[in-house]
């Protein structure tokens, strides 16, 4: 991301009208979350396509208050399609998921569960160590969303098997990617809360530890007390999992140790992923753990003879089948991994696009504006109106890297009224667009992990239907995230950490 993809001064001039006003621009948006609402929260049907046809049909009501030519609302809708910060996302996904059901494909689900056992770690605790696992990785590799993709398709069906409640399990899988996506120097949302708030990467991140530890050490007590309270019975792990690789799947930590360690030095996201997923191929061929078949295969008709010659050669014809039926298709790990989160791929690419629409018709315009007029009228309340701003752009727009590049000259505008230091602002910014991503059950986050969760069922005999976790219900569980608001809600209530810009002085701000 460069300097030049971020917003700089005012909001721009409104260049969709709607009848209505400006308003009006926040109807396809506000449509879409009705809609979530009553498909996951009231019918409880998890669905990603089913909100994809709600994005759908809210653009279309929207297109409808149009004035003058629509062609500029559909240009509007393609200039949101096309941003970086959705195709981050993107990538992200794609990646995490081929990666993930590599490892899961050598075992090392099996791996956890006879870990877990053998260290006696029950479904009380599951939970507490999964939120600082989770953590861990997020801080690692800068990304919320991978690990959300990652620990759900991975650590999810381990804590299922030992008992541990799926929900709570699930959110504290969220929490872990919050504190990863606040705290790491190398997320998105870290880089971009910094430079939009003319502040230094490491000074940001140094200055913000001190509200993340005091979340994560409330969530963490959180997660040991409800994992105690919610905690129900063992799946036969013996029956279940002791067919798998046992022990031998843990050979796979190497892999996500390659993918922290590549992230840690500097490299792109896309990079350290790939040198991880290499290395869980190779492990999985070096030590039996999955045949190549089961990593991408080939399913071609008996009635292709060339596939049928193929299919006798050493290296090539491990990779090729020949299907009993008239079928044929590709499938792998490497397929199955990306194929699952085009749905909600889709999704993103057209929220991204309904919150360009809610920017040029003036709505995200118009909240700004009454905010700074009739509720930022002190310090104290400029803050609380930072964390209201940040939580009601949130709430609309799902992908956090998006959404807080939307309200970043907000925050900027508001804080050099009351010259607040740019630090402050950045953590403030930050934290509550880190958060509520991943609390919202539309947010990109905890879709990108439901999106891997209902993959489970296909992968593992004994995971069933009824052990999916619905978006609707994990919100209250993500306690870091929770916990993360409130801590800045009380620092702008009390002063906790305030600094005005003659307080400190940002180092050179990083051009990334």
């Amino acid at each position: 991301m460069s300097e030049t993809d971020l917003p700089d001064g005012p909001p721009e001039e409104s260049r969709v009208e709607f009848y209505g006003g400006r308003a009006m621009s926040a109807l396809p948006l506000a449509m879409f979350i009705v809609w979530a609402i009553v498909q996951s929260g009231l019918l409880g049907i998890g669905d990603t396509s089913g909100l994809v046809v709600g994005m759908l049909v809210g653009l279309i009501v929207g297109m409808l208050f149009v004035k003058g030519n629509w062609k500029s609302y559909a240009d509007v809708i393609f200039e949101g399609m096309t941003q970086r910060v959705a195709a981050t996302a993107v990538v992200a996904w794609l990646w995490a998921g081929m990666f993930a059901d590599t490892i899961q494909a050598g075992g090392f689900v099996d791996g956890l569960v006879w870990a877990s056992s053998a260290a006696d770690v029950g479904a009380a605790l599951f939970p507490a160590l999964t939120f600082v696992f989770a953590a861990l990785l997020a801080t690692g590799i800068g990304t919320g969303y991978g690990t959300a993709v990652a620990f759900t398709s991975l650590v999810f069906p381990a804590g299922v098997l030992l008992g541990a409640d799926p929900v709570l399990l699930f959110g504290a899988i969220l929490s872990g990617a919050v504190f990863g996506d606040n705290l790491a120097p190398v997320s998105d949302t870290t880089i971009v809360s910094a430079v939009t708030q003319n502040a230094d990467i490491g000074g940001v991140v140094a200055s913000r530890f001190k509200y993340a530890i005091v979340a994560a050490v409330l969530a963490l007590a959180s997660y040991v007390v409800a994992g105690r309270a919610m905690a129900g019975e063992p799946l036969d792990v013996a029956a279940t999992a002791g067919a798998g690789a046992g022990p031998l799947g843990l050979v796979h930590l190497l892999s996500i140790l390659v993918v922290i360690g590549t992230a840690v030095l500097g490299r792109h996201i896309i990079e350290a992923v790939s040198w991880g997923l290499i290395v869980s191929v190779v492990l999985n061929l070096a030590l039996g753990l999955a045949p190549a078949s089961a990593m991408l295969v080939f399913r071609s008709t008996s009635e292709s003879g060339i596939a049928a010659t193929l299919d006798t050669l050493p290296v090539v014809g491990s990779v090729i089948e020949i299907a009993p039926d008239a079928s044929a298709t590709v499938g792998g790990s490497l397929y199955t991994g990306a194929l699952g989160f085009f749905p909600l791929i889709v999704l993103v690419l057209l929220i991204v696009g309904a919150a360009q629409v809610m920017r040029a018709g003036g709505g995200f315009a118009a909240i700004e504006e009454w905010l700074l007029e009739h509720v930022a009228t002190t310090v104290r309340r400029a803050e609380t109106t930072m964390v209201i701003g940040t939580a009601i752009v949130n709430a609309t727009i799902t992908i956090n890297t998006a959404a807080e590049i939307a309200i970043a000259p907000f925050i900027r505008t508001l804080g050099q009224r009351f010259n607040i230091n740019g630090y402050r602002r950045a953590n403030i910014l930050d934290a509550n667009t880190s958060a509520l991503g991943y609390i919202f059950p539309w947010g990109g986050g905890v879709l990108a992990g439901y999106a891997a969760m209902i993959q489970l069922p296909q992968q593992f005999d004994w995971f069933t239907e009824a052990m999916l976790a619905n978006p609707a219900a994990v919100w209250p569980y993500v306690f870091h995230g929770w916990f993360l608001v409130a801590v800045f809600l009380v620092a702008a209530w009390t002063g906790y950490g305030l600094e005005y810009v003659p307080d400190r002085r940002s180092e050179e701000v990083a051009r990334v």
